[in-house]
């Protein structure tokens, strides 16, 4: 499966991303297919350059964005939401229940 997904660039303590599409058992920083953008948090307001048209293309083609990518795409209005599963907390529930079945 193919996954859109930032791969680490930069130096020390001073990080900056590229936008990449790459196969989903690949290591971060091992071969990719194509680059297409990049992101740098450190710069105030963060700098974001994504070419919109090949993200389109990979996402046509078979390509999932990861949960931080799609985060940034929203923001970029490249795609319009993410789609979670329910909003409900599990974890209360069930303590919720342990409690009166005591």
């Amino acid at each position: 499966m193919l996954k859109i997904r930032l791969k680490r660039i930069g130096k020390k303590k001073q990080p900056s991303y590229r936008f990449v599409v790459a196969e989903s058992t690949r290591s971060r920083d091992s071969k990719t297919i194509e680059e297409i953008g990049y992101y740098n948090p450190m710069k105030k307001p963060s700098a974001i350059k994504i070419n919109k048209d090949r993200v389109q293309h990979w996402m046509k083609h078979g390509a999932q964005p990861t949960d931080t990518v799609a985060q940034i795409f929203v923001k970029e209005k490249l795609i319009k939401e993410i789609k979670k599963g329910s909003k409900k907390s599990k974890g209360k529930e069930k303590k919720k229940q342990n409690k009166t079945e005591k």
